[in-house]
């Protein structure tokens, strides 16, 4: 009798084995009800003042549901329900999150996936697609020496601002001058070179004084803060000496200030080309006369006192 028992049990076993077994292939030959899952934002930060601050979370639903979409962390445990038992047709669904919890509070930083629910098809899946909150800024230092003078004048002799970066992570580098954005890397990298060409709004700058300072935006969207480099000097061409005493008939010397190689000059009825070291000739008239300098379409005057011969 205890082998027929026996004999029953052990085929009573093996036939809820069969049996699951055949709904877990039945399962797995099921196609998933969502599909072309996608959740834009890898990694992202909630307090960035930029796009970067929600997370979009988007796919396909096979046939219409009532969807209930939740976040829950690296533990498993749910933080935040974005959605819940919302009737959804075939099609696409998205819902963004913010970075959380129910009560509004900010998530700390880690990993998080979204968990969908649908009633209908008595199913929950949790997106393989893990989303990073990242809050920590950046940092970025200098590593080479601002150049305290350019000229933008077009000569290609020192018309840049060049700054040498280096960030803590990759990042995109920011350049500021006299506090405004006048330059965004196209790529994030650890390493870098920042650039200004002396112009704004497509027009180059007066020249004068203006402070330069350097940040850093990183892949989650945090923006460091700016960091003070220095102030840098913009020079088109300017005479050492605004007004110049002179004897008649004499020469004298005109400090130009310049990098450009050669410079126009036009004194009285007078007029050429010469070096940055200007030797001029007086007119022998005594008088006073305009002195004119340019470089390119930038100019510098000076008056020149002509005093009678002794």
């Amino acid at each position: 009798m205890s082998r027929l028992l026996s004999t029953v049990l052990v085929i009573g076993l093996l036939g809820g084995t069969a049996a699951a077994f055949a709904v877990t292939e039945g399962l797995k030959l099921q196609h998933s009800p969502i599909t072309s899952t996608q959740v834009r934002l890898k990694v992202f930060s909630p307090i960035c003042r930029c796009s970067r601050r929600a997370a979009p979370i988007a796919f396909r639903l096979r046939r219409a549901d009532r969807v209930t979409v939740k976040i829950e962390n690296d533990q498993g445990t749910i933080v935040r329900t974005l959605v819940a038992g919302k009737a959804a047709a075939r099609g696409r669904f998205s819902v963004r999150w913010d970075g959380r919890d129910d009560a509004g509070n900010l998530l700390p930083q880690g990993s998080y996936k979204p968990r969908v629910h649908l009633a209908r098809a008595h199913r929950t899946i949790v997106l393989p697609n893990p989303i990073r909150i990242d809050t920590t800024p950046p940092t970025i230092r200098v590593v080479r020496p601002l150049v305290p003078v350019i000229s933008p004048d077009g000569d290609h002799r020192r018309d840049q601002v060049r700054v040498r970066y280096r960030v803590s992570e990759p990042a995109h580098a920011i350049l500021y001058v006299n506090g405004i954005r006048q330059y965004h890397g196209r790529t994030q990298q650890l390493t870098g070179e920042a650039r200004w060409t002396g112009r704004t709004g497509g027009h180059g700058v007066p020249a004068g004084r203006y402070r330069i300072s350097i940040a850093a935006r990183d892949i989650a969207g945090n923006l460091s803060k700016p960091v003070p480099i220095g102030t840098v000097r913009v020079r088109y061409v300017t005479l050492a000496e605004r007004v110049l005493r002179v004897r008649g008939g004499t020469r004298f010397r005109v400090r130009v200030l310049t990098d450009a190689p050669n410079v126009r000059w036009r004194l009285g009825k007078r007029s050429g080309v010469g070096k940055r070291n200007l030797f001029l000739r007086a007119p022998l008239q005594s008088g006073r006369y305009h002195l004119l300098v340019q470089v390119n379409q930038h100019a510098a005057r000076a008056l020149v006192v002509v005093e009678r011969r002794p």
